[in-house]
């Protein structure tokens, strides 16, 4: 069980797959400075807070991934799905085209970007 302590993310991780949030924000909390450059960690915590449906903190978080990796592929993804919760249509607009830029084949955001220009 020591071995869980070693690897930090690897906990946080353990506490959203088991639920466990609030744990997860307090212990992400004391691991946070030694971290905030670390993409890994930021999209964890982007992802936890996208699951308890807090837009503001999931664009906190995935906007940090994409100031490290502008081209990080499943940060543009989950920052277009809070767009597109939030209905702001330029925003999608702009990740759908950022996301074929380095993915072209993906034919799901190429539906979602056919769409939004039909409007």
């Amino acid at each position: 069980m020591t071995g869980l302590f070693n690897h930090p993310k690897r906990k946080l991780r353990k506490f959203i797959e088991n639920g466990e949030y609030e744990e997860a924000i307090q212990f992400a909390n004391t691991l946070e400075e030694k971290f905030s450059k670390d993409p890994d960690f930021l999209f964890i915590m982007g992802s936890m807070y996208y699951i308890l449906q807090d837009e503001n903190k999931t664009l906190h978080y995935i906007e940090k991934v994409l100031d490290i990796d502008e081209y990080d592929l499943e940060a543009l993804s989950l920052k277009l799905r809070v767009y597109q919760f939030l209905k702001e249509d330029d925003k999608v607009i702009d990740c759908c085209k950022k996301i074929l830029k380095i993915d072209s084949e993906n034919y799901e955001v190429k539906d979602i970007l056919d769409q939004l220009e039909e409007i």
